[in-house]
């Protein structure tokens, strides 16, 4: 039986669009190789060109229809890169790099959450808000794929994503670092903006549909709710995550 080719690019990760490529060079990811299509131009390509020059990072020219065919269907923009696998962090060296940076920490956990676009967007509002990592579990969640890394619109390339097996014990673990441990939760005693949220935390938001589970929300020091009419019973993961998120923003005094 003749043996199959192996592809250099199997195990990694794919990503297209200008500006996650850009952002995915400006970040830690490791960017392998470049596509682009041989009639692409305009200033991000340009930088693009540029930092994969720097970097030593091949950034060849190919025909559109090969881009069609590694991104069927998808907005490529004239642009495919392949990383290398996804390398996730544990949860300890999210804690190191947010001490080295020197500020407060404030991590974001992800209760098995299911949509890439809904954790793509968390991300996005994530890096703008000052978080320093996000902790997902190993099993039964989304983790780290070119929907995400797209939805993120780049983003993903500047906050690191942890992965656990039991995210219980992550928090018995940042409890003992010091950090408190906020869940939202529509059921919450607290309304969100009447916590304070200057402390050391850890935001935790639970999946679509479910929520917290029962035992992470007993983990938990405070359950946060977000105040609605009466019209809206729940909202969507990344909407109340990004409501919590740019509110810990403003009580840190809006600046990362």
């Amino acid at each position: 039986m003749k043996k199959k080719r192996e592809n250099k690019h199997d195990s990694g990760l794919m990503i297209w669009g200008r500006h996650p490529v850009l952002e995915a060079l400006k970040g830690f990811l490791p960017v392998q190789e470049i596509l682009l299509h041989d009639g692409a131009r305009g200033s991000v390509i340009e930088q693009i060109v540029k930092l994969a020059q720097s970097r030593g990072i091949p950034a060849k020219q190919v025909p559109r229809i090969e881009l069609e065919q590694k991104a069927p269907g998808e907005n490529h923009q004239g642009i495919i890169a392949y990383l290398s696998p996804y390398q996730y962090l544990a949860t300890e060296e999210l804690l190191q790099r947010t001490r080295t940076e020197g500020s407060v920490p404030f991590l974001l956990m992800l209760d098995h959450l299911q949509d890439p676009y809904n954790f793509g967007s968390l991300l996005r509002t994530a890096s703008l808000t000052g978080v320093s990592g996000a902790i997902i579990p190993r099993d039964r969640a989304c983790g780290v794929t070119p929907a995400v890394f797209k939805g993120s619109a780049g983003a993903l390339a500047h906050v690191p994503v942890a992965q656990a097996v039991n995210l219980a014990r992550e928090v018995d673990l940042l409890k003992k670092e010091g950090l408190w441990i906020m869940g939202a939760d529509m059921a919450g005693d607290s309304a969100f903006f009447e916590a304070d949220l200057k402390l050391p935390m850890v935001l935790i938001l639970g999946g679509e549909g479910k929520g917290l589970s029962r035992l992470l929300k007993e983990k938990c020091d405070f359950l946060l709710r977000i105040p609605t009419g009466e019209a809206v019973s729940s909202l969507n993961a990344a909407v109340a995550g990004g409501i919590i998120m740019y509110e810990i923003f403003r009580q840190r005094g809006l600046r990362v």
